[in-house]
């Protein structure tokens, strides 16, 4: 099973030799090592770049333990850099693991720390030097990472395999590599376990044992972790729904017996965010241009986990189907809302109301715009006009597309909404996008 994640290793291969930091994040288990450490060295290889020049190293192995002092890092990785007319790949895993340590040359302010950010800076100034570095847990978030790096490190963030990646190293059909993939998620190391029970069993583990401890640790929360757990079993039942903190309370209040503080929800659901673990879509104006902050949409970054806080209940394709375009759309470095279309309707006694309609996806990315719709079938006519009722109410010419579930090849009516089947979309990446 080889597993390529192209789109990722295509931005270390665009940022290589630009004098920044590049820096890989993203949820834990999701396979940063795997494209730092293999992936990527193997392109240097096939570049010409022999072992001496790449730079490896490993700081969650034990016998680097005392690189996890950040001068003794240093001292090292400058060593390795005998040859000043030499590029140097400098490759470090777990670098979360390097601990601050007071500064030993000023004796006047032992309140002084160096850390791992000081000699990475440091270290990219060296001319030879290409500095790329990976890394999990509360200490590499991009919102950290970004403001520490003041401006001198580049961000690749590393999601769970799409669609397409899964599809590729999959040994079997594409419909029943669907089918799996709806249910377990794309954490690669799913992909390598055969029976459900074992699936499972790591998707529960992972979340359990380290990403609830992470946001509990990362935030210092002074808070039960079944409240957490609930708090999250609430947003996987809601995944595709819009919803809003008011409400999640309560729900709480109705279910727990639980008096939780609307702002203390949205604060927990943040801390979730910022631990990849959840996104969210606020909703967008769309004729009025402007946002509207509730209710809002929340997907989980992997379909596999939303799943297995519920069991592997509630599998309503519609949703899941929902969740997974939205992921694709995100991997694809689109900025993605929901989308919002006031109309008025004439009511039966001759007067207007206003209502809204809803369009799942306003999808953006510099000056380009999408509106998409994700629906299992317009099969019937009925169908069909529903779900492109709103879409057929936004007067601009951006492209307006219906991604369905059916198996139908990709066409267009008589408005120019385009039509495709949710397979072909993941899979070729059609309409530019």
């Amino acid at each position: 099973m080889e597993i390529k994640r192209k789109r990722y290793l295509d931005q270390l291969i665009k940022l290589k030799g630009n004098g920044q930091v590049k820096i890989i994040t993203g949820i834990r288990r999701c396979g940063k090592s795997y494209l730092l450490g293999t992936l990527f060295v193997n392109y240097l290889k096939s570049q010409g770049v022999v072992d001496s020049q790449i730079v490896k190293l490993d700081l969650d192995d034990d016998v680097n333990m005392r690189f996890r002092n950040p001068i003794e890092l240093g001292k090292y990785l400058r060593s390795e850099m005998k040859d000043p007319n030499q590029i140097y790949y400098i490759l470090i895993d777990e670098i979360q693991k390097v601990v601050p340590v007071r500064n030993p040359y000023l004796h006047d302010n032992p309140e002084e720390k160096i850390s791992f950010v000081d000699m990475l800076n440091g270290l990219r100034k060296q001319p030879n030097a290409d500095v790329y570095v990976a890394g999990s847990n509360s200490k590499m978030l991009s919102s950290d990472i970004a403001t520490e790096f003041r401006g001198r490190g580049d961000i690749v963030h590393l999601s769970p395999l799409t669609f397409d990646e899964y599809y590729e190293a999959y040994e079997g059909d594409k419909r029943r590599a669907w089918r799996e993939y709806i249910i377990y998620g794309g954490m690669p190391r799913v992909m390598a376990l055969k029976e459900h029970e074992a699936k499972a069993q790591y998707l529960a583990d992972l979340y359990r044992l380290i990403y609830l401890k992470d946001v509990i640790e990362r935030n210092r929360l002074k808070v039960d972790e079944s409240v957490l757990d609930d708090l999250l079993n609430v947003v996987s039942s809601a995944v595709g729904s819009l919803t809003n903190p008011t409400k999640i309370a309560s729900t709480f209040q109705t279910l727990k017996k639980i008096n939780i503080k609307n702002e203390t929800i949205s604060r927990y659901l943040d801390c979730f965010i910022e631990a990849f673990i959840l996104n969210k879509a606020v909703r967008y104006d769309i004729k009025g241009r402007a946002y509207i902050d509730t209710p809002l949409k929340y997907y989980f970054s992997d379909i596999g986990l939303r799943n297995v806080k519920i069991n592997f209940r509630q599998q309503e394709e519609n949703h899941i189907m929902e969740n997974v375009i939205y992921n694709e759309l995100k991997a694809r470095g689109m900025s993605v809302d929901v989308g919002v279309v006031t109309v008025r309707q004439k009511n039966e006694d001759g007067t207007t109301r206003q209502s809204t309609l809803e369009v799942d996806f306003v999808v953006r990315r510099s000056e380009q715009c999408y509106y998409i719709q994700s629906a299992l079938t317009v099969g019937e006519e009925s169908k069909r006009l529903q779900e492109v009722n709103s879409l057929n109410r936004i007067d601009d010419s951006f492209a307006k597309i219906v991604i369905v579930k059916d198996d139908v090849f990709p066409w267009k009516d008589d408005k120019g909404v385009e039509y495709i089947n949710v397979q072909d979309f993941l899979l070729e990446r059609i309409n530019k996008m």
